[in-house]
């Protein structure tokens, strides 16, 4: 019969070894939730350590990451590849178990986490996921997407506000395979939490329809098994498990305490815990037996071969559906994806529309949507306005038991973000959501989490300027576009028209190793007309669109609705008897990614350099130098309508004219 003692015991001190050598971490968490993660990794997880990307695995998140030391001894223990020399690089440069968990850095870790609440949202994502997709192939006898997702989230957690938007979700869409548990400390880097956290945790769950298993003692095997076992038999609410533990449990001077939350025990009081544990074993040295009760790998390789007896069954009654799944699993596109593309760009060159880019994105959602099933939409409550949704969306609603295709988040930006990337990371679906572009703000920190993650999530922006009007400054961007393009691993686009929006979202949708971050306008935006070279080149970020020559007088550089502003202007110039290059760039990023022959070919040249954005100019010095002239935004906007707002602020053809001297 397993030591579960002595295995609790050998995560703690794991943890408390590796904090040590490395001078730097957080102990207490894992030494107070060693017990948890003993009992749900060894006994309740369906996970194989040989093949950590099993389609049907039990997803595990540790929202609060900075208890990295928890999951890398678990996953050390239990027979996944990260060695105690792995252990032992703790926190160092390159190696495999960072200060917080890594996705990419570490096999079996689903997903970074750090930045509280944010892991707990992730996981609300992954859990949605596997609802939509087992309710989608899923057949009688067969029940081929079926796992949990596991949380072990503490106090901070609770406490970021985004918790707030996802878990109110996760009850609203009943996800009955979704199991957190709550490390009840009463810590956090301050000291006692009472004093800023004091809210009835049990109560507010259960207002967001979630069952919750309370009073659970986090050092109990038998209360840990007995809720985790509870919490599965409930298939239609999550599962809040509220388990009471002690912060740095076995350190005899600082348990309980904040000291030791975020920093190492110290090599005295290292040597107490032993002596208090009765742990007789020098640093990094785990018996035999321990590593015996521990290993799942003879488990998980059971249980992935029956996954995988059921699944060659169901591949030869629903052949489809079976390579269906597969596919969407891998993130892979359609055979012919490349034709699927240019065709959508003929399509839109020939219709030579004047609408708005957010209309257009509409159309573009529509095109692709009828290749791409994975497609799932959504709009933090702003559908009407985003134009997100597309004729043969299912919302996700009572009526349809919450399942379908198109989301209402309701007005929760950030939990929205959080979301598509827990999506994104399960797999199986393809996650897009939308809000205006000012409210990117309040999801920045998602953003920033997905690229660096290198997922692909792609995020819609809508009204992306002073262009929206009498809402005024608090709804109008200017510093938006600025701020995303400077996230590394992000593309931003800002179309000019019609036949950019759907290169732009060709390009998101292609790109499974960055998100995208697509923005468009509430007003319409005039057609441009192109040759063949030039419809390909928008891929390329940044493309000559009109003129051209060695030595122009001018390059104009534009986004958005700017474009149609340097093309007037560049029309008034050519009367002048001036030579002007319009070059049009819905992404910068994209842009200079190209190779310097083809990024010298659309700039290097002209007498004067000059940009346009109806935004801060920060960004735009690196194209036009100090002695371009940039025309831009230096204040905030205000509340009128659109043309006056242009007129007002320098964004005609006049304004433009006046500034431009060679």
């Amino acid at each position: 019969m397993a030591n579960y003692s002595l295995m609790a015991n050998a995560v703690r001190m794991l943890a408390v070894d590796s904090i040590e050598k490395s001078k730097s971490g957080h102990p207490g968490a894992p030494m107070g939730m060693a017990e948890m993660g003993t009992v749900l990794w060894r006994d309740q997880m369906r996970h194989n350590p040989l093949n950590p990307k099993w389609l049907n695995r039990d997803r595990f998140i540790l929202s609060n990451g900075h208890a990295s030391m928890l999951q890398y001894a678990l996953l050390h223990l239990t027979g996944y590849d990260l060695s105690i020399d792995d252990l032992k690089n703790f926190r160092q440069f390159h190696s495999r178990t960072p200060g917080h968990p890594e996705y990419g850095y570490t096999k079996g870790v689903e997903t970074t986490t750090g930045p509280l609440g944010q892991g707990i949202t992730n996981a609300v994502g992954m859990a949605l996921a596997e609802k939509l997709l087992a309710e989608e192939f899923n057949r009688d006898g067969y029940p081929i997407v079926d796992h949990h997702t596991y949380v072990f989230a503490g106090d901070g957690c609770l406490m970021e506000g985004i918790s707030h938007e996802a878990c109110a979700l996760a009850g609203t869409w009943g996800l009955g395979k979704l199991i957190v548990f709550y490390d009840d400390n009463g810590i956090s880097i301050d000291g006692e939490v009472d004093d800023w956290f004091n809210e009835d945790v049990k109560r507010r769950f259960e207002s967001y329809n979630w069952q919750v298993i309370s009073a659970v003692d986090g050092d109990s095997v038998d209360q840990l098994t007995k809720a985790i076992k509870k919490a599965k038999v409930v298939h239609n609410k999550p599962t809040l498990i509220i388990c009471r533990t002690v912060i740095g449990k076995g350190s005899p001077n600082k348990a309980g305490k904040e000291e030791c939350h975020g920093a190492p025990l110290g090599a005295a009081e290292a040597e107490l815990v032993r002596k208090e544990l009765n742990w007789s074993h020098p640093p990094f040295e785990i018996p035999a037996a321990v590593y015996a009760d521990f290993d799942c790998k003879a488990a998980g390789m059971r249980a992935e071969n029956d996954w995988n007896q059921l699944f060659m069954e169901y591949q030869s009654r629903h052949p489809d559906l079976a390579t269906e799944l597969l596919r969407r699993y891998e993130h892979e596109l359609p055979a012919n994806w490349e034709q699927i593309v240019e065709k959508g760009l003929h399509l839109v060159n020939q219709k030579q529309e004047t609408i708005a880019s957010r209309k257009a994105s509409q159309n573009s959602i529509e095109y692709f949507a009828e290749f791409l099933p994975e497609f799932i939409g959504g709009s933090a409550d702003l559908t009407g306005s985003n134009l997100t949704k597309w004729s043969k969306a299912i919302s996700l609603d009572e009526q349809n038991h919450f399942t379908g295709n198109y989301i209402s988040y309701g007005v929760r930006e950030f939990g929205m973000s959080a979301i598509m990337s827990g999506m994104y990371l399960h797999g199986g679906v393809r996650p897009f959501g939308g809000t205006f572009l000012m409210f990117s703000e309040y999801a920045r920190n998602a953003l920033r989490m997905a690229s660096l993650m290198k997922i692909a999530p792609i995020f819609v922006y809508t009204h992306d300027s002073i262009g929206l009007g009498e809402d005024g400054p608090t709804h109008q961007p200017v510093e938006q576009l600025a701020s995303l393009r400077v996230i590394p691993n992000m593309d931003v686009w800002r179309p000019c028209d019609t036949v950019e929006t759907m290169a732009a979202w060709g390009s998101a949708i292609s790109n499974t190793t960055r998100p995208s971050s697509l923005v468009f306008s509430r007003q319409n935006l005039k057609f441009m007309p192109r040759d063949h070279n030039q419809l390909m080149n928008i891929a390329r970020g940044g493309y000559v669109l009109q003129g051209g020559g060695t030595t122009p007088d001018y390059a104009i550089i534009a986004t958005g609705s700017e474009v149609e502003l340097a093309t007037n202007v560049a029309d008034k110039l050519r009367a002048q008897g001036k030579t002007v290059r319009v070059v049009s760039m819905p992404s910068t990023n994209v842009f200079d990614r190209q190779d310097a022959v083809y990024r010298k070919q659309v700039l290097s040249g002209a007498k004067k350099m000059v940009a346009i954005e109806a935004g801060v100019a920060d960004s735009w010095y690196k194209y036009v130098g100090t002695d371009g002239v940039i025309i831009a935004m230096d204040s905030f906007g205000e509340s009128a309508p659109a043309g006056v707002l242009f007129a007002h602020f320098g964004f005609t053809v006049d304004a433009v004219l006046a500034k431009l001297v060679v």
